[in-house]
């Protein structure tokens, strides 16, 4: 189990901590880490009143300035930015400074958007910029360096960097907001989204304090480190937040991360039973029902939500997916550039869209949309995955590749990056490159079963029949034991060349038996009765094989329990400039069709 700070062996001590930082919060305006503050202190026991913490101080400056900020407070939370910033000119207190420079940040915010919905299309976002940035930097600047700026500063003064691309400097002020303020979980969420690796995530210096174990929990998760996030997420249930509905929340999402569909939608039922008018994530929830086509449940939530709130992004996410399963793409297109109007930084809205313009056919359409969700989030595989589908339609192998190639080292372990880059190698005459991923991808868990059969037929361009054997004979196996017989055209392929295999080689009871199971085949019949007519001459010239089997092997009922052939999987991503052999052979060598079937039955 993950280690936690020791802080959190005083419960009481952090709903205190808690209770303060949400009304520290709500004073500047910052609603949404008051939320996520209150959700955990909801999850902890209520303190008793004499163990209620003291108000904020009080100091003159904040006397003096009272009646602004009071007026200025009640103008911002009817979000007139402007007119709360012009009542706050001049104030010298801390918190109405916040609140003054915040409601010009804001009011900038707010005309940019106002402006690329009234003017622009849907996939022209980003030209229109906030015009109060610049201002907002020089005078926080100066601040920042006269070391006037408390933590809330700080914290705004990295988003303003942030919002100009200026990222190095972000990083370090918000790392330094971090440490000036560790319980404001608004500056550690910023620093979620600016660090790009696990090398970077090390280089940095935290505070000791019991946030940093949310905030690395929350990272591994955006960095697919799920394994590492679901231990934190343990331990903090563990130590006393197991009716944190937060932590629930992104335990599903770390579960939906992984494609572990059945945990995630279970994790996504206990919390709607918890909570159930909540709105965050049912955008993901709805991925899942989405993914295992569960109409009833997709309709039941998207008529659910528009009920609670038919104008936040994540309802408008939940429709359009709603009428994507039901192949209406140009409904769906249209609640996404709805959700997009309403946040147009909202990550899942974009690419969903570029799904839906992919279903059109709108391949242009769809590329700027991936571009974007890249610009939201540069960490978000399924963009880069969809760029590398799109230019593959286009027929253009170079671009996919280099798109395929950040998708999987963002997703070292998704045997679908794996299989996409090997395609992409294939097209490109690399067939080298591509019989490495296609073997990596079986190696760590091909989700879709087709990297051992494209691994096959390469090896069959290469002239390598043995290996393609071993493919194939390992495929067959791996489809026997699970039971999963669907694959009609990859089972007939793989028992049509290893019939001829083995009867090249003399290995006729073998052969035999595979082109009986190729008479089940309507594609490969003919095929198979001509190699039992083969057979049956070469057997009558007197000639014997070298092994001999029974038919009930092949036709006996089948293990449900599978084994994986693959140890040790290669556990570092793979470069940008090749992939990785994988030095562990085929576990194989010798594996004949004969042995194949005795694995399956016992």
């Amino acid at each position: 189990m993950a280690a936690l700070s020791s802080q959190f062996a005083d419960l009481v001590e952090i709903k205190k901590q808690l209770t303060v930082i949400i009304a520290l919060c709500r004073e500047r305006g910052l609603m949404h880490s008051v939320k996520w503050a209150s959700e955990l202190a909801f999850a902890l026991d209520p303190l008793p009143m004499n163990e209620l913490p003291p108000p904020p101080p009080f100091t003159e400056e904040d006397a003096q300035d009272l009646d602004a900020y009071s007026l200025a407070k009640s103008f911002f939370d009817l979000k007139e930015y402007d007119r709360a910033a012009y009542f706050l000119r001049g104030c010298r207190s801390q918190k109405a400074y916040f609140l003054y420079m915040y409601s010009r940040y804001l009011s900038g915010e707010k005309k940019k958007d106002d402006e690329t919905v009234d003017s622009l299309g849907p996939l022209e976002k980003g030209q229109v910029k906030n015009e109060s940035l610049r201002e907002l930097r020089v005078e926080l600047s100066k601040k920042h360096k006269a070391r006037e700026l408390d933590g809330f500063g700080l914290y705004l003064y990295g988003v303003v960097l942030r919002k100009l691309d200026l990222l190095k400097e972000a990083i370090d002020v918000f790392v330094e907001a971090t440490h000036c303020l560790p319980l404001h979980w608004g500056a550690w969420l910023e620093l979620c989204n600016l660090v790009e690796n696990k090398e970077m995530l090390k280089s940095m210096s935290f505070p000791d304090t019991w946030m940093k174990d949310f905030f690395l929990a929350h990272i591994y998760t955006e960095m697919q480190m799920i394994e590492e996030a679901l231990q934190k997420y343990q331990s903090l249930i563990n130590v006393g937040f197991s009716k944190s509905t937060y932590i629930i929340s992104q335990i599903a999402v770390a579960y939906h991360n992984i494609r572990d569909i059945d945990k995630a939608l279970s994790m996504f039922n206990e919390l709607r039973e918890q909570d159930p008018y909540r709105i965050e994530n049912m955008d993901t929830f709805s991925n899942l029902l989405y993914v295992r086509t569960m109409k009833p449940e997709l309709s039941y939530l998207a008529h659910n939500l528009c009920d609670i709130d038919k104008y936040r992004v994540e309802t408008c996410c939940v429709i359009g997916n709603y009428y994507s399963l039901r192949s209406q793409h140009e409904k769906a297109a249209l609640y996404f550039q709805r959700a997009l109007k309403l946040n147009p930084r909202c990550l899942g809205a974009w690419t969903l869209m570029g799904h839906e313009y992919m279903e059109m056919k709108n391949t242009s359409a769809a590329i700027q949309a991936y571009r974007h969700a890249i610009e939201v989030n540069k960490r978000d595989y399924r963009a880069w995955y969809g760029l590398g589908q799109t230019y593959e339609i286009l027929k253009m192998p170079f671009y996919c590749l280099y798109y395929y190639r950040r998708a999987h080292q963002l997703r070292p372990n998704d045997s679908r990056m794996l299989v996409a880059l090997g395609e992409c190698y294939e097209k490109l005459n690399q067939l080298v490159e591509a019989t490495k991923c296609y073997w990596r991808a079986y190696s760590v868990g091909d989700v879709e079963r087709m990297a051992l059969v494209k691994l096959a037929k390469l090896h069959e361009q290469l002239n390598e029949s043995d290996q393609a054997a071993q493919c194939y004979v390992i495929y067959i196996k791996e489809i026997f034991e699970c039971g999963e017989l669907m694959e009609q055209v990859e089972l007939s392929t793989a028992f049509r060349y290893l019939g001829q295999y083995y009867f090249k080689n003399k290995q006729y009871d073998d052969a035999s038996i595979c082109a009986q199971r190729c008479c089940n085949y309507n594609d490969a019949r003919e095929e198979g009765k001509s190699l039992l007519r083969q057979i049956s001459q070469v057997r009558g010239q007197g000639e014997t094989s070298s092994s001999d089997l029974s038919l009930p092997f092949i036709f006996g009922p089948l293990s449900a329990k599978k084994h994986s052939s693959a140890e040790n999987v290669a556990s570092q991503p793979l470069l940008c400039n090749a992939v990785e052999p994988d030095d562990k052979k085929f576990p194989l060598n010798h594996l004949s069709f004969h042995n194949c079937v005795k694995l399956c039955c016992s």
